[in-house]
């Protein structure tokens, strides 16, 4: 049974992934080229007074070796990739919640759990620290801005096992239940994100509107990939449901 799952979320995830690369392409890409035009507008516009000016901007020429051209083509491979692992990873731990927690019918489980997963791995930690496009973000403190984005990942999934955990033990009525789990969700979320420092590195002169339409195309991508996700694997799963008579019954606290 497992393995069934796990090729089925890899399948999915890999159509999945390909939905959202599209997404990203007709609507994530035209923002990059402008965000990589201004960036290059600017280093243009700035004198080349010093040696290591020049060697640095030749640095940077060697980072950007591969054509826009081929980061584009290249997009559907990695979000076909990265539909592959989500998928895998989403499969296991599908199998281990079936019959023990949430929605008894395979298909709600499967939408349930996507949906859950996208606010605690993708949504939450957008929130708090959004993607940039080129030109914005000091190189610098890419260690550090990823550090606290991964800690804001940590974060939200911690805060989900501890209010499914919370719901599972409480023995009163639905509506208590899962006002009490979502209380117990709300308060490492809101800690953490009183607690950690906000990143603010958008340089003067960048067009807001560039960054606003970036940043919506990027949680964009992502609610395209986790929705196509969670609608196929919860088809395919209703209807495999649906042809093993034999299946075992949920069991739920």
């Amino acid at each position: 049974m497992v393995r069934t799952l796990v090729v089925r979320g890899l399948l999915v995830g890999l159509l999945a992934g390909l939905v959202a690369g599209g997404f990203a392409f007709f609507f994530g890409e035209p923002r990059v080229d402008a965000a990589i035009a201004l960036e290059e507008a600017a280093a243009a516009a700035e004198p080349a007074h010093a040696h290591a000016e020049e060697e640095a901007g030749h640095q940077h020429g060697e980072e950007a070796a591969v054509s826009r051209p081929a980061q584009k083509a290249g997009l559907f491979l990695a979000t076909g990739l990265y539909g592959l692992a989500v998928g895998g990873v989403f499969a296991l731990v599908y199998a281990g919640l079936r019959g023990r927690v949430g929605p008894r019918r395979d298909g709600a489980l499967a939408l349930a759990a996507a949906g859950t997963a996208f606010i605690a791995v993708i949504l939450l930690p957008f929130l708090k620290y959004p993607a940039n496009p080129p030109a914005v973000g000091d190189p610098e403190t890419i260690n550090d801005r990823t550090l606290l984005y991964l800690v804001m990942i940590v974060v939200g999934l911690a805060a989900v096992a501890a209010a499914v955990a919370t719901a599972r033990r409480m023995t009163a009525d639905p509506w208590q239940r899962w006002a009490v789990a979502g209380a117990v969700f709300l308060v490492p979320v809101v800690a953490a994100w009183a607690l950690l420092p906000t990143v603010d590195e958008v340089p003067e002169g960048f067009p807001a509107s560039l960054l606003w339409e970036f940043r919506l195309a990027s949680i964009g991508t992502q609610f395209v990939f986790w929705t196509a996700f969670g609608v196929l694997f919860g088809w395919l799963s209703d209807r495999v449901a649906r042809r093993s008579p034999l299946a075992p019954a949920a069991s739920h606290r």
